[in-house]
């Protein structure tokens, strides 16, 4: 036994060490056919296709990044988080545009020269001397090398702090720093280097990091974003001091940001308000003087020399001041290119400061700046406050002084937004329609918040119970910001004493500046009364209007109440195309004889706004052209109605094709015999000719919503007398129901109507006609005798086209020979 157990022993390590190579060679092979995880896009979800890249693109960038190679004697490194198809991220799902690594990087060379200032307050040492103690941003341009540099003089990164910061995906030191120096004053920071920073890969392919801290050597890391980077220890670039820049090796598709003109308008949009100076190595030309050469100055001369000797007069002048230039070399001016450092970020963000501390001029700048508006006219007004509680955030709104022209083109299609909304003075997006309403659409000014909730690229706003509150402070600030305008304009402030508005200084400045305002933005106020249902009653303090006892000027709500009569519960307007054809509008009639004051509502917008107005301070509104108008109590009306029923029972009868509800005694007529009004909650004359005009309009489902009409007369009127008396004597007779139809198509048409059938209405007033000028109702019209003639044709000679007996030329013999064996031949 014992001399196969040693042998035996043998064979089965020899097989298990054969099993344990196989194992190998099989984990080996799944390796390499494993199936590649799926990709970013396929899980995108929202958008499909919508972000994604052409897969020819990733490649090729991919390449390109590959051609380059990292300092074979750097340390080289694996990030900690998986990266290797960081690209894929971050062109395919994360940002949606690439201009926003710019704002990306200033943001961060912003956060960490906020930091070497926080630490500057309690060691001034830490600044160090000359430029390095400069707390500034500098961009510069290397065209033939396809690079482009930013350098800040921040707090610099230690070796370590390059490892962690940016070795780790989203790994940000700016929490850690805060931590540390245990303060919630200006530490608020974005993030150092956290997500943001990986966004240089969309368009770059070679990234440099130099750094320089004070505690440390000066470090250089480099990363092609292939899943490795390197540090080493940078002893071949400038000393930076303290500080760090970041070199971007653009891609050929990039080479657009090599431009100055677009590294200036992406540092004006999106960091123009960044506390610290932004300055571009630009180039320009300048005109130079130069010593001229030999050849030119001759030439000069001789043309001097010719011209003195054409002019003879003023020769001797003319010498004398060649001497003068004889004496002086001769030079001209040629252009050359000259580089220097050119600040971007000249305006400063005056929303940080306290709003007593800013002056209107100052205010006046920024708003030209901020909404590109650099004409003469100052904002009507401006909100400068801070808001504080669950929430805080720093806002600044404008009034413009003028509305743009396409301010209610595709109102409820378009996303526009004049709120720029910022993070620590870095722009974010002026897409964000969340913070205002639509009706405010037309207010400028930005919001800046530490705490809104962005999504990881900071390009959009996530569903947050906080913007809700945003929103409400700023309607709220807003609104009080328009109110403010109409309390210092002294054409507003009737209730005041003379003596008040007198002493007031700006009055003459602020005099008609809520006219103004309204004539611009007016419509805007009435669209949040309709939208706005919580507001509704501060909207409702802005309305302006005319009215019967305006003097043609604007009046408010507030002020029509102070004027109304004892005993008046409701407020009277009237709505139609203008104030000229309202103010001879029959329903006005009485309430004019009775001292009512009636509100022109002359804007289609005004249907629409009065459908949700139904009251204000307690008082309801009544449509003077509608049922339920009630002026004071009439104590003949009863008896009235009783001497006329015979009357409005006939007329009803006869009006019943027309789809007349009822005939009534009216209490709102004065001059004219009858008008028609519509039902309290039905569509008004003015509205349903609205309605009919709008080019997508469906006469059918209409119906529905049209006032049942009412056909009211008026008592005292001779010609509602008379046919009461005709009614009596005669009910069937055919010449008062013509006239009885007359009489309300005409009421129809000055009550504002459209008339259903036009032919029919003038031929009854042809009718009339004929009846007041004594013409027989069969008389007929004469036929005219010529028809026949003009129809017939005119007889003509065989042979030729002229009619016989016309006149016919005179012609010679031997023409007629000539003719005459023409014809002879043609037999």
């Amino acid at each position: 036994m014992r001399k196969w157990a040693i042998p035996s022993a043998l064979i089965l390590l020899c097989l298990l060490s054969l099993l344990s190579d196989q194992g190998k060679k099989v984990q080996a092979n799944a390796e390499e056919g494993a199936v590649d995880p799926p990709k970013v896009e396929e899980k995108i979800g929202a958008v499909p296709n919508g972000l994604q890249t052409d897969s020819d693109v990733v490649k090729r960038e991919s390449e390109s990044i590959s051609s380059r190679s990292l300092r074979n004697n750097a340390e080289k490194f694996e990030f900690q988080a998986e990266v290797s198809r960081l690209m894929d991220i971050i062109i395919n799902s994360l940002y949606s545009n690439k201009d926003i690594f710019l704002r990306e990087l200033i943001s961060n060379a912003s956060d960490a020269l906020d930091k070497i200032r926080f630490l500057s307050l309690t060691d001034k040492e830490v600044l160090g001397e000359g430029d390095t103690s400069k707390l500034e941003i500098q961009i510069k341009l290397d065209k033939e090398k396809k690079i482009l540099s930013l350098r800040d003089r921040g707090i610099g990164m230690t070796k370590e702090d390059l490892i962690k910061n940016l070795g780790t995906i989203a790994k940000s030191g700016t929490s850690a720093f805060v931590e540390k120096m245990q303060s919630s004053g200006d530490l608020n920071l974005i993030g150092q280097f956290g997500v943001g920073f990986y966004s240089v890969y969309l368009v770059a392919d070679y990234v440099e990091v130099i750094s320089k801290h004070n505690d440390d050597k000066q470090y250089v890391w480099e990363s092609k974003a292939n899943g490795a980077f390197a540090i080493s220890e940078d002893t071949w670039n400038e000393p930076l001091g303290r500080g760090t820049e970041i070199r971007l090796h653009l891609r050929d598709e990039a080479q657009e940001y090599l431009e100055e003109s677009k590294l200036k308008e992406l540092v004006k949009k999106y960091s123009e308000f960044i506390n610290f100076p932004i300055y571009i190595w630009a180039s320009k030309e300048v005109d130079v003087e130069v010593p001229a050469d030999e050849d030119e100055s001759s030439d000069e001369e001789e043309t001097t020399d010719s011209s003195s000797s054409e002019e003879g007069e003023d020769g001797d002048a003319e010498k004398s001041e060649d001497e003068d230039t004889e004496k002086k070399p001769k030079t001209k001016k040629v252009k050359e290119t000259t580089s220097e450092w050119e600040l971007l970020n000249d305006v400063k963000a005056i929303w940080l400061r306290s709003p007593k501390e800013v002056t209107d001029e100052e205010y006046t700048k920024f708003y030209q700046s901020l909404a590109k508006d650099f004409g003469d006219e100052k904002p009507l007004a401006w909100s400068h406050f801070t808001a504080e509680g669950d929430v805080e955030f720093k806002a600044l709104l404008f009034v413009p002084p003028k509305a743009p022209q396409d301010l209610y083109e595709s109102y409820y299609n378009s996303n526009k937004a004049n709120l720029k909304l910022y993070v620590r003075r870095v722009f974010i997006s002026e897409e964000f329609d969340e913070l205002l309403p639509k009706y405010l659409s037309f207010l400028k000014g930005l919001v800046d918040s530490d705490t809104l909730p962005l999504n990881v690229s900071r390009e959009m706003l996530q569903a947050h119970g906080s913007l809700k509150t945003i929103k409400k402070k700023l309607i709220r600030k807003a609104l009080d910001m328009i109110r403010k305008i109409a309390e210092e304009d002294p054409d507003e402030s009737s209730g005041k004493d003379e003596k008040e508005v007198e002493n007031s200084g700006d009055d003459d400045e602020k005099k008609g500046q809520y006219t103004k305002f309204w004539n611009e933005f007016g419509k805007s106020i009435k669209l949040g009364i309709v939208e706005d249902a919580t507001n509704r009653n501060r909207l409702a303090k802005l309305l302006r209007f005319e009215s019967t006892k305006s003097d043609g000027k604007l009046t408010s709500l507030d002020q029509y109440i102070s004027r109304m009569k004892a005993g008046q519960k409701d407020i009277f307007y009237i709505t139609g195309t203008n104030k000229e054809q309202l103010e001879k509008s029959p329903f006005l009639e009485r309430l004019k004889k009775k001292n009512y004051e009636v509100i022109f509502f002359t804007d289609p917008v005004d249907e629409y706004l009065m459908q949700y107005l139904m009251d204000y301070d307690g008082k309801q509104f009544q449509n003077v052209s509608k049922e339920g108008l009630k002026i004071g109590k009439d104590s003949k009306n009863k008896e009235l109605k009783e001497s006329f029923k015979e009357l409005t029972k006939w007329w009803k009868g006869a009006l019943a094709s027309e789809n007349v509800e009822e005939v009534k005694i009216s209490n709102r007529l004065d001059n004219t015999p009858c008008v028609v009004v519509t039902s309290k909650f039905g569509w008004s004359a003015n509205m349903e000719r609205i309605m009919q005009s709008q080019t997508l309009s469906d006469a059918s489902k209409q119906g529905y919503m049209r006032g049942k009409r009412v056909l009211e007369i008026n008592p005292r009127h001779p010609i509602i007398k008379e046919l009461r008396e005709r009614v009596v004597k005669d009910p069937e007779d055919e010449g008062v129901k013509q006239t009885a139809q007359l009489i309300y198509q005409t009421a129809l048409m000055e009550s504002g109507f459209n008339l259903p059938d036009p032919k029919d209405f003038a031929s009854r007033i042809y009718s009339s006609v004929k009846s007041g000028l004594n013409i027989s109702p069969d008389a007929t019209i004469e036929d005219d005798d010529d028809v026949e003639e003009t129809e017939a044709e005119p007889e003509t000679k065989e042979g030729t086209g002229i009619p016989k007996g016309e006149f016919e030329p005179a012609k010679d013999d031997a023409d007629t020979e000539t003719e005459s064996s023409d014809l002879k031949d043609e037999l």
